[in-house]
């Protein structure tokens, strides 16, 4: 996975987040469209990334207690 370094963190494309998560387009995009998905940046000519760390956060947040 090649993230690309810039000012405000290490970026993702969406390939790699669809890739990292093993989840389709489509349910990415079901999830963005209902307020689930990690925050994304969209560039001007339409491509979506995701800061490293924004992914990581939103990983944690949907961690589940391991059962007793």
């Amino acid at each position: 996975m090649t993230t690309r370094r810039t000012p405000t963190g290490n970026l993702l494309t969406l390939a790699e987040v669809l890739d990292e998560l093993r989840v389709p387009r489509s349910t990415f995009f079901r999830w963005k469209a209902t307020g689930r998905a990690p925050k994304t940046i969209k560039y001007p000519n339409g491509s979506l990334y995701v800061r490293r760390r924004d992914l990581d956060a939103w990983l944690t947040d949907h961690e589940e207690e391991a059962a007793a």
